[in-house]
């Protein structure tokens, strides 16, 4: 399996860097760790409706529609909650 940058591929880097950078669990309302499985979830959802709301219907965005489709949820959900329990370590 190809990586990048250190991520399961292209797509979970780029949408983990471009859309979701700087972003914490609570700017998805949680004060505490979810379960991964539930937050990959969220993340999935949030993802999907920026894309709706901010482009036409057609070829574009069946086309980020699709690159969106081969992210690994899970990794950026796992990645987001680890960043989340190390900053309430050191808070």
């Amino acid at each position: 399996m190809n990586t990048y940058n250190g991520w399961t591929n292209y797509a979970t880097w780029r949408v983990n860097l471009e859309m979701l950078d700087g972003m914490s669990l609570l700017d998805f309302s949680y004060q505490r760790s979810p379960d991964a499985y539930e937050l990959q979830n969220v993340i999935q959802v949030h993802v999907e409706d920026h894309i709706e709301m901010t482009t036409q219907a057609g070829l574009g965005r069946d086309y980020a529609l699709a690159f969106v489709s081969d992210v690994n949820w899970h990794e950026i959900a796992k990645h987001m909650i680890a960043d989340f329990e190390r900053d309430q370590e050191a808070a």
